[in-house]
């Protein structure tokens, strides 16, 4: 039984979720005019300008709350959404410290305020598992009806009971059965899942649940993505889309590289003992050589040569050749496998972005023979080449190591027809929440799984069809 109807749904949820971030907000600010009130001399600011700073402190923690993605509360798991505050929390925190020194025209002590960030992720993790539970109740999973065109579009299933707790695809039905039978079956489900199915018969049927106001989900087509980074030209009475294919424009090609370089100048500052931790372990397990050399495809198809600490036995490729590695492969050695959970083996690549070969935010660049191999398969997978390979990217956010090439291709032109330097600070910052989840490290032979799970269905889905 459902806990709300659709509409109490529609109208209640956006409205509760901004109320509980602003609550959430209102929380951690108080508390900080209570440390800083405790922990500073007063006297060195303005009488009035304490509320001010409760202000820009109010504000700060709102922006980087939401480009953390961690009020997403009942949509995002619990770990994510703690992860993503904790983050924000910091840099908010931070930013503050500095804000204050500045202010005071001195260096001001540091533990008033680790004192406040110790309080607002004990508050920060109470109200995320408050928030969430009360999701929970409210809301019921949706009941769904998942619509697929071919074998791909049934391969979505797998994911979404991953989270059980949010989606419930109760049925599936192929878009070759006639349109009367798929309208008669979408009343019985809250929302509807579009997959893969082809254009013509995908608009007869959004078009059919947006005139009845039915939940759909949509997962878009190239050309979908590419209209999204279309400009408007509203010149005449007939409305028309300008997409132009270029990538980035030189002028934001600019205004990206002048934020690599300084971004990447601050993080060596911190990386660099880590490194040098990172390649005193690995040489000393099997004495190997410390870095991994392989050459790689970045903007317009040219080859450069990627930097990696070694995370495999040497000559890993030797007699496999270049395949992706398996979530238990063998070739993988002991510091390997810590550092590829935590990321670290990427940070050589600080270099390749100061050589100007990458950019800190881009698609995932591949090896040509790679490459080619999915551009047989999907000739679009070359648009990704329209900018600068990055060192993490939208599809290593929004996917996982074992994401398909066509799910790849998908992500990361979202990400250069919304390009925005907002876009590839939200991205960073998401990155290094990802650095904790295990989630997206998952190897192919997860995929493979779902792979054999799919045909399952598929072959169930055909008995039932014989009479």
């Amino acid at each position: 039984m459902r806990k709300l109807s659709r509409g109490a749904y529609e109208d209640t949820k956006g409205f509760l979720r901004v109320a509980e971030t602003w609550l959430e907000v209102l929380i951690m600010t108080l508390l900080y005019y209570v440390v800083w009130d405790r922990g500073y001399d007063l006297s060195i600011f303005a009488y009035r300008g304490k509320y001010v700073l409760m202000g820009v402190y109010a504000v700060l923690t709102y922006v980087f709350f939401q480009n953390s993605d961690c009020t997403m509360f009942g949509q995002l798991n619990r770990l994510d959404l703690i992860l993503g505050q904790i983050i924000a929390l910091v840099l908010v925190n931070g930013i503050t410290y500095f804000q204050l020194c500045l202010i005071a025209n001195a260096m001001l002590p540091v533990s008033p305020l680790a004192i406040l960030l110790g309080l607002e992720i004990v508050m920060a993790v109470a109200l995320v598992y408050l928030y969430t539970s009360l999701y929970h109740k409210l809301y019921a999973p949706h009941d769904m009806l998942l619509i697929f065109g071919n074998k791909r579009g049934v391969g979505l299933k797998f994911k979404m009971d991953s989270r059980k707790d949010k989606y419930n695809i109760s049925r599936i039905m192929s878009c070759e059965e006639t349109m009367e039978a798929i309208i008669q079956e979408i009343p019985r489900h809250d929302a509807v899942i579009l997959n893969d199915v082809p254009a013509e018969k995908r608009n007869d049927i959004l078009k059919y649940c947006y005139r009845y106001r039915v939940r759909t989900y949509l997962a878009p087509k190239l050309t979908d993505i590419m209209i999204r980074g279309a400009k408007n030209i509203n010149l005449f009475d007939t409305p028309l889309l300008l997409v132009k294919g270029t990538g980035l424009t030189p002028a934001q090609r600019v205004a990206k590289r002048a934020m690599d370089i300084v971004l990447c100048l601050i993080a060596m500052i911190p990386a660099a003992p880590i490194m040098l931790i990172t390649a005193l372990a690995i040489k000393l397990e099997d004495g190997g050589p410390v870095f991994y050399r392989q050459k790689r495809l970045t903007r317009g198809g040219r080859e450069f040569e990627i930097l990696k600490f070694r995370s495999m036995i040497p000559d890993a490729e030797k007699y496999a050749g270049a395949v992706l590695a398996t979530g238990h492969d063998p070739r993988i050695t002991k510091v390997g496998r810590v550092i590829r959970a935590a990321r670290l083996d990427e940070l050589p690549q600080l270099l390749n972005i100061l050589r100007g070969d990458m950019s800190i935010v881009g698609p995932r660049p591949e090896r040509k023979v790679i490459a080619d191999q999915y551009c047989k398969e999907t000739p679009e997978f070359a648009y990704r080449l329209k900018v600068l390979g990055g060192l993490t990217g939208y599809a290593q956010i929004y996917g996982k190591y074992n994401t398909n090439p066509y799910d790849k291709l998908r992500l990361d032109l979202m990400y250069i027809e919304n390009y925005s330097l907002l876009l590839d600070i939200k991205l960073i910052i998401l990155t290094i929440r990802i650095m904790f989840s295990k989630e997206s490290t998952e190897g192919i032979d997860v995929a493979q799984e779902n792979e054999k799970r799919t045909e399952a269905l598929l072959e169930e889905l055909e008995q039932k069809k014989k009479p």
